[in-house]
């Protein structure tokens, strides 16, 4: 199970790493580290923004809001590629997995990648996963075009750096960070996005309801709301869902209802039914793609 705040806080130092890199990927002195046409482009687009009155901030400032947006999709997209492999929820490792056969697994599968590709660094093994992610339905919006992983890529030093994050040990000898966790919860997703990201917690005023709030509310909406019902054709929705909290509260109520209607119904199929009721909208499409990874 997950140290959330301990995750969080080594995170942060992660991301500043990361932005670091994308600072100099995008406009840096040195070209061999530099991204061929990044500046060309983000050059284009600031100017088409200013023009537009879209922003009214300085170039640096927009420069380095991007920048914090790239590096916090980068690092928050292996945190889902962990999650996965600890769970046992993709057929495949590339960063590690529980056990010790599992890191053997992707330690093997990645020297495979750079016998086959000797010129690829560990940016192109990054995208191995990230483009498998692209492949399931309750990933690909994920990583799809709209995200910020897609604004800039890492070096491949600072990929190097990410991987040896999700390497490093603890006192035991055992992997520092464990994702495994029966119930699956991913709340913390949502929590960790939050905070990782100044840009989406001021632009989008993204905060995530506490747990006690979250179900007095539901109590005193949905519960109501459902002994008045029939369940059959019963939708919700939250109008800015964030990541989905307010949601995946509601899914549990509303599939226990259908679980004691129908018990003896297979649970996969009440489960669609549920997902069929509840509908979450927000601007920020990460948050909204968070919420439907974890329904």
């Amino acid at each position: 199970m997950i140290d959330a705040g301990a995750l969080t806080a080594a995170l942060k130092k992660l991301v500043l790493e990361v932005e670091d890199d994308l600072r100099a990927r995008v406009d840096g002195r040195d070209e061999d580290l530099r991204e061929a046409d990044a500046l060309t482009r983000w050059r284009a687009e600031y100017d088409e923004a200013l023009t537009a009155s879209r922003t009214g901030r300085t170039w640096t400032e927009w420069r380095d809001d991007r920048v914090t947006q790239a590096a916090v999709a980068w690092v928050l997209t292996t945190v889902f590629v962990r999650f996965c492999e600890d769970n046992g929820l993709v057929s495949k490792v590339w960063i590690a997995g529980p056990t010790r056969e599992l890191r053997q697994q992707a330690q093997d599968a990645r020297t495979a990648h750079f016998r086959e590709q000797p010129a690829d660094t560990d940016r192109e093994w990054l995208l191995q996963p990230i483009e498998y992610l692209r492949g399931l339905p309750a990933t690909r919006d994920l990583v799809e075009s709209h995200s910020a992983l897609w604004l800039v890529a890492p070096s491949g030093s600072a990929a190097e750096r990410i991987l040896a994050f999700w390497h490093e040990r603890g006192d035991e000898g055992e992997l520092r960070w464990d994702f495994t966790d029966p119930s699956l919860s991913t709340r913390f997703l949502g929590d960790l996005y939050q905070d990782l990201s100044e840009h989406a917690k001021s632009t989008y005023a993204l905060l995530q309801t506490p747990e006690f709030v979250e179900e007095f509310i539901l109590d005193r909406t949905l519960t109501p709301a459902l002994d008045e019902r029939p369940l059959a054709g019963f939708k919700l929705i939250d109008p800015t869902c964030g990541s989905g909290h307010f949601l995946l509260g509601a899914f549990t109520r509303l599939l226990a209802r259908w679980q004691e209607k129908e018990p003896a119904t297979n649970a996969a199929e009440l489960a669609w039914r549920t997902l069929d009721s509840v509908y979450g909208v927000d601007l920020n499409a990460t948050a909204v793609e968070l919420g439907a990874l974890s329904l």
